[in-house]
This record gives structure tokens, C-alpha cells and sequence, in this order.
């Protein structure tokens, strides 16, 4: 591995991201500035805007035949999207959840989630399963917007805060704001076709799995218009977007990134057993923790967050320990298995049971 591979793919994810801010923004600002709703600019632009370097990456690498680092992409970032982005954003302040998260889209992402798993156990996705997808993803997206009409006025509020139209609406502003969202666009063919290639020839040089390549280092590289949405909004105390960014994403990931890279791919998908008996079930793992968590006061407390990204940094050391064959893994996954999972389970139970006497406490006293 040389240094120009290196550069190759550092360049790549630089460009990337960069295309996919402008092409939030650009969008943002095109859509606001013709009268269409803050709150469904935040809802659909800015979720499928954030991830389009995944959508770039899983599909540059299904059409090049690169199918574990598509897989891996999309498994490990909405791993990394529960786990880190929701951990780190909850250090600076209890975050606070949105009940619609609670009672809809939470689950949805644990249905879609476990809904993967189903139609890869059959060894990967073919175009039929992409078609499905996609179709949920257009189902979605006509409904979320639907639904935003019903949207309160603190909520409206602080998304037109954030994604407001910052240039005035004239013929000038518009072509800058078309120029932004084309230039993106480039930028993420190029920066993608440069993150793979480079992807490929790390992983080769270092003999290590594309599937780990994927979970771990471009998972995380894809994610960051995530991680600065999120952790920018978690500092200005924006609830809904905090939050439902990472929740949104996660949901575009899998029925729109997914989706789209199944049906462009020559033969569809193809999925590595590790994927489908290790990793995608992890993945339905951090979709389900998030409901107990989310439920207990609609909040997520520091020490929660604390608690993702130790499990973030446990799941990334058993990926390395794994593909190394490392003499330690036994060991390891043993304490994982055998002291890790069931005291977080138990306190899990114990919180949300607190939570619940307590409400029965108050609704008991207000009767």
C-alpha cells in the first residue's frame, strides 16, 4: 500500500462529503426558497442529502462488483449512526426524542432492518428485493411529507431555524442554488469512484476483508454529514433534528441506498455469510436498544449515550480481533457475551420498569 492509495482514498471522502453538503444545502435552499414546507426539507432533503455518500459509495461499489463493501457500507453506518452519532450527541446534554420517533419511525427502522436480514438469508439481494425497497422508500417519503402538514408550531419553528431559505428568492439565487446541488452531484460520482478504489487496494494491501472495510472505516467516512448534523443540532438543543436525522438516515439507508444499489447492480447483491449471521443481526440489535432507551422520559441521558459508544468501540475491537484471528477473541467475546450484554440488559429492564411505576405514579395522582 502506497502513498498515493492513501491519498486516493482521503481525497475521495474529502470530495464526497463536500459534494454531499452542497448538495444538502443547495437543495435545501432551492426547495424553501419555492414554498415547500422547513419541515419537509428536513425530513426528506436533508435525510436522503446526508446519505449520499453512502448511496454514492453502495453504488459504485455494486456496479463495480464490490458487493461487501455496498453491504458493509450500509450495515456499518447505520450501526455507526446508532451507536456513535447518538452516543457522542447525548455527551454535551440529555438529548430529548420526539414521540412520533417512539411510535413510528423507530419501529419502522427495526422492521426494515429485520426486513434485510429476510431477503438476504437467501445469499444476497437480487433486483426484485431492491425493487421492494425502493418502493417502500417512495411510499415513505410521500407520507412523511403527507404527514408534516400535521407538524406543530414549535416544530416548524425550529426547522425553518435551520433550514430556512438563506437566499432571497430571485432568479440569481436560484441558479446558485441549481450550480450547488450539480456541482455536488459531480463531486460524489468522483469522490466515491476514488473512496472504493481506494478502499479496494487498502484492503488488499493490508489482507484484510472488503466487508470489514466497509463496516468500519467507510461506514464511518460516509457518515460524517450525519455526524455534524446531528452533533451540531444536539449542541443547539434542536431535539427533532438531533434525533431524527440519525433515525431518518438509517431508514434511507436501507430502502433507498440499499434499494437502488440492488437494482443497478448486474446481478444483484450478493451478501457474505458474516453479514447476514453477524453484522446485520447487530444492526437489528442497535435499532431494537433504541426504543427502551428512547422511551424511558422520551430522552436519551448522558450515561446512555456513554453506553453506545462503548458498545460502538466493543463492536469495532471484535471486527479487528475477528479478521485477525487475534489469540484474544475468544476472551473477549466471552466477556461480551457472558458480562457486557446481560448487565446492560438489566439495567435496561431496571430503568424502563422505573420508568413505568413512576408514570403510573403521576397519571394516579393527577385522577
Amino acid at each position: 500500500m502506497d502513498l498515493l492509495t492513501l491519498a486516493l482514498f482521503a481525497l475521495g471522502l474529502a470530495i464526497l462529503v463536500a459534494g454531499a453538503e452542497m448538495l444538502v444545502r443547495g437543495a435545501s435552499r432551492l426547495a424553501t426558497a419555492i414554498g415547500i414546507s422547513p419541515v419537509v426539507v428536513g425530513l426528506t432533503i436533508v435525510a436522503f442529502g446526508t446519505s449520499a455518500p453512502e448511496l454514492a459509495v453502495s453504488i459504485q461499489s455494486a456496479a463495480t462488483g464490490n458487493a461487501d463493501l455496498a453491504i458493509g457500507n450500509v450495515v456499518g453506518s447505520n450501526i455507526f449512526n446508532v451507536l456513535f452519532i447518538l452516543g457522542i450527541s447525548a455527551l454535551p446534554g440529555t438529548l430529548l426524542v420526539a414521540q412520533r420517533l417512539v411510535r413510528l419511525d423507530v419501529p419502522l427502522m427495526i422492521a426494515l432492518s429485520i426486513l434485510v436480514l429476510v431477503l438476504a438469508l437467501d445469499g444476497g439481494l437480487g433486483k426484485l428485493d431492491g425493487a421492494l425497497l425502493f418502493s417502500v422508500a417512495i411510499v415513505y417519503t410521500v407520507w412523511t411529507i403527507r404527514s408534516s402538514r400535521r407538524e406543530t408550531a414549535d416544530i416548524r419553528a425550529e426547522y425553518s431555524a435551520e433550514f430556512g431559505p438563506s437566499a432571497a428568492s430571485t432568479r440569481s439565487g436560484w441558479q446558485f442554488n441549481v450550480i450547488f446541488i450539480l456541482i455536488g452531484l459531480v463531486l460524489l460520482v468522483v469522490g466515491s469512484n476514488w473512496l472504493v478504489n481506494g478502499a479496494v487496494e487498502i484492503a488488499s494491501a493490508l489482507g484484510a476483508p472488503q466487508l470489514i472495510v466497509g463496516l468500519t472505516i467507510i461506514a464511518a467516512g460516509t457518515s460524517l454529514p450525519e455526524v455534524a448534523t446531528s452533533l451540531t443540532a444536539a449542541i443547539r438543543g434542536e431535539r427533532d433534528i438531533a434525533v431524527g436525522n440519525v433515525v431518518g438516515s438509517n431508514i434511507f439507508n436501507i430502502i433507498s441506498v440499499l434499494g437502488l444499489a440492488a437494482l443497478v447492480s448486474p446481478s444483484g447483491i450478493q451478501a457474505a455469510a458474516s453479514a447476514v449471521y453477524f453484522d446485520i443481526p447487530v444492526m437489528i440489535v442497535t435499532a431494537v436498544a433504541c426504543l427502551p432507551i428512547f422511551f424511558t422520559g422520551y430522552s436519551i441521558a448522558r450515561w446512555e449515550g456513554a453506553l453506545f459508544l462503548a458498545f460502538y468501540a466493543a463492536y469495532v475491537v471484535y471486527l479487528v480481533l475477528n479478521a485477525t484471528s487475534h489469540a484474544a477473541l475468544g476472551a473477549f467475546s466471552a466477556a461480551m457475551l457472558g458480562f457486557a450484554a446481560p448487565l446492560t440488559i438489566l439495567t435496561l429492564i431496571v430503568v424502563v420498569t422505573r420508568d413505568f411505576r413512576s408514570r403510573r405514579r403521576t397519571k394516579g395522582s393527577l385522577v
